[in-house]
């Protein structure tokens, strides 16, 4: 993952894990899957990946590319 800056702090962003309450990693619908699966409605997701600014604590997630 590539380096991140604070909007408001302007120093680099840690990445943190991100999870739900079952230790689950989030993700989100992306879009449309082809073929037999996207016929059934599945869709295509991506991963969270969270950063945290070490100083002011602000939090972020960024879809991952290669999910």
């Amino acid at each position: 993952m590539e380096q991140r800056r604070c909007p408001d702090c302007g120093v680099t962003m840690e990445p943190v894990p991100v999870r739900d309450g079952e230790s689950m990693r989030l993700s989100i619908a992306t879009g449309e899957r082809e073929g037999l699966l996207g016929k059934l409605g599945l869709k295509q997701r991506a991963k969270l990946q969270g950063v945290c600014c070490p100083e002011c604590r602000l939090v972020r997630l960024y879809a991952e590319d290669d999910a």
